[in-house]
Parts: C-alpha cells; sequence; structure tokens
C-alpha cells in the first residue's frame, strides 16, 4: 500500500558513500496505493525480460490476467482489486526478474502489503503458479466486501488510534510519522473528518477496499478455506511487513500467517530498519512509483548514509538510469 508520496522525478545525483562501496543491494516491492494507469507498460515490447515475465504471469492468471492487462496497456482506471492486485504482482515480479538478469544477488528482499507475495516468490516461497493462485484467490475473495478505503495520515501510530472508531483500522506502519487508516466508507469518512479537524495531514490512497482491516475478515475466512499452496522456507533473507521482521521458516510455511495478510497491519518501517540495521545496502525500489523510496529516504540509515536507495523507475517509468548504476 502506498503513503503520502507519489511518483514525482528525483535526482540520480551521486550520493555518498559511493556505489563502489556499497555492494550490497535490497530489493523492496511496493504494494497496492502504488499503482497509476500504464505503470512501466513502456517496458512492455521494449525489454525483452520484462515483456516475457508479464506475459507468462498473465497467462497463469487467465481471465482475471488479461482483464487487467487490457486495462493496463489501453491506460485505464487501475485502481480496483480486481485490477490493482493482478498489475502490482506482474509488475513488481517482472521488475523484480529482469534486475536479477542484470547479475544482481540481492542479500534481502522486502515487499509492502502485496509486494511480500512478490518477495516470498522470488526467495522461493512459492512457485510462480502457487502466488498466481494466491493473488487470484485474494482477488476474488476481496471483490464481495463492501466499499471501503485507505487514508495516509502524517502522524505517529499512537496518535491516531484515540480516532479509530468501528472496522476502522491502523493498515500500516510505514515510517516514524507515516501512518494508514483502512475501513469501510461511513466511518472512515468520520475519521478523516475528525483528523483534518484537528489539523492531521490525510491523503486518500488508491483503493476501493478496506484491505487491512477486520471488515476483511471474510475475505481471510475464505481464502484460509481455499489453500492450497506448499510454500518452503525462503532460501534468502525476506523482511516481513507483517512481523517487522525477517521472515522465519515457520512465517513461511503458516497458511495462517499468508490468509490473514488481508486483516493485519503492515509494519513497513520496522521492517525495514531490521533489514537497515543488519546490512549496508542500496535499496532498489523494484516497483511502481517511489513510495517505498520516499519512506526508506526517512530511515536513520539513508539519512546518514551508511545505506542509500534507488527507484528503479525514474519519471518516464524508464530502467536506464537504475540498470547503469546496477549492471
Amino acid at each position: 500500500m502506498s503513503g503520502l508520496e507519489g511518483r514525482e522525478g528525483v535526482s540520480f545525483a551521486a550520493l555518498e558513500p559511493s556505489l563502489e562501496e556499497l555492494v550490497d543491494v535490497a530489493l523492496m516491492f511496493p504494494g497496492q496505493g502504488s499503482q497509476y494507469p500504464r505503470m512501466a507498460a513502456s517496458l512492455y515490447g521494449t525489454d525483452a525480460v520484462f515483456t516475457s515475465v508479464v506475459d507468462e504471469v498473465f497467462e497463469l492468471f487467465g481471465e482475471v490476467g488479461s482483464a487487467a492487462c487490457e486495462d493496463w496497456l489501453s491506460g485505464a482506471d487501475v485502481d480496483h482489486v480486481s485490477r490493482a492486485q493482478p498489475l502490482l504482482f506482474a509488475v513488481d515480479y517482472a521488475l523484480g526478474r529482469t534486475v536479477l538478469s542484470w547479475g544482481v544477488e540481492p542479500v534481502a528482499l522486502i515487499g509492502h502489503s502485496a509486494g511480500e507475495v512478490v518477495a516470498a516468490t522470488l526467495a522461493g516461497v512459492f512457485s510462480l503458479e502457487e502466488a498466481v493462485s494466491l493473488v487470484r484467490d485474494r482477488v476474488l475473495s476481496a471483490v464481495p466486501i463492501p466499499s471501503g478505503g485507505m487514508l495516509a495520515v502524517a502522524a505517529a501510530e499512537a496518535d491516531l488510534v484515540p480516532y479509530l472508531e468501528g472496522d476502522v483500522a491502523i493498515a500500516a506502519v510505514n515510517s516514524a510519522r507515516q501512518t494508514m487508516l483502512a475501513g469501510p466508507d461511513e466511518p472512515l469518512a468520520r475519521v478523516r473528518a475528525r483528523l483534518e479537524a484537528d489539523e492531521y495531514v490525510v491523503v486518500t490512497v488508491p483503493a476501493s477496499t478496506p484491505f487491512h482491516s477486520p471488515a476483511m475478515q471474510p475475505a481471510v475466512d475464505e481464502a484460509l478455506a481455499s489453500w492450497s499452496a506448499a510454500p518452503v522456507a525462503p532460501s534468502m533473507p525476506v523482511y516481513s511487513g507483517y512481523t517487522g521482521k525477517l521472515m522465519t521458516a515457520e512465517d513461511a510455511l503458516s497458511p495462517r500467517f499468508w490468509t490473514r495478510q488481508l486483516t493485519d497491519a503492515v509494519y513497513f518501517g520496522p521492517a525495514l530498519n531490521e533489514l537497515v540495521a543488519m546490512y549496508d545496502v542500496l535499496l532498489v525500489e523494484a516497483g511502481p512509483g517511489q513510495t517505498l523510496t520516499s519512506f526508506a529516504r526517512r530511515t536513520k540509515a539513508v539519512r546518514s548514509g551508511a545505506s542509500q536507495v534507488l527507484p528503479l523507475l525514474d519519471a518516464a517509468d524508464s530502467v536506464e538510469t537504475a540498470r547503469a548504476r546496477l549492471a
């Protein structure tokens, strides 16, 4: 899920320390809220690896993938769960595979919400077929959920707890003062009004489904009942937003760990802090937009120069600048 930042262009001027001194790379994968029309579509048909992987993913999605691909390439709105989730998985996963094709060997992976499934798949927890099935089942179980939304608030988690009501819940903690709320439309609107009356900065996240709130419990129950994957322990370190720590083998093997993600809050900020406490890395956001890049820039490790951050896509959806630094 995204936060308060958009996909503004950034300068790729030299940072300190130099890239030569940062031999380790960690990949970050964003989730719903990062999507936008034709995200990374300029790579489709021009980059061989990206194109072949996207085609493979959409084929596995079947009719869901065909409809999502058509809207993606046409520039249609892609915020609905039936479009955003398949497209984010396809684009994140294809960008991750593209980076790996350059010879980059990441020391760790981290994903935000739906991006965690991408990270887990690249780490071997799921086969691609299993991951696509998991995402497709999430989409089908989420579609009947009554309309809701998500808000990004410039505040700490503790500041927002007194404002919660009904099924409105803390959806994500992205940094010290970057928190998301989610819930059904009416109570979420009341919470927003109270926050704005108290002069909090509140931004709507592109989502029509109240992910990471109790309203999603029916979808969790359905996903657990239909679970068919056979996950294995990750082959490389994956930092999980659902524990805020390194994903354990027990986490990875648990159907409940994966299905509960529809209702549980995402602690991306704490997980990212754990990652950069372990490694001095170049954090590469392998997905649409630069939301996770903005969160990473707020970490002490990046502010001090111990680690750096690089969005894979620039404002024109090109990967060439990033490729020149990574390949």
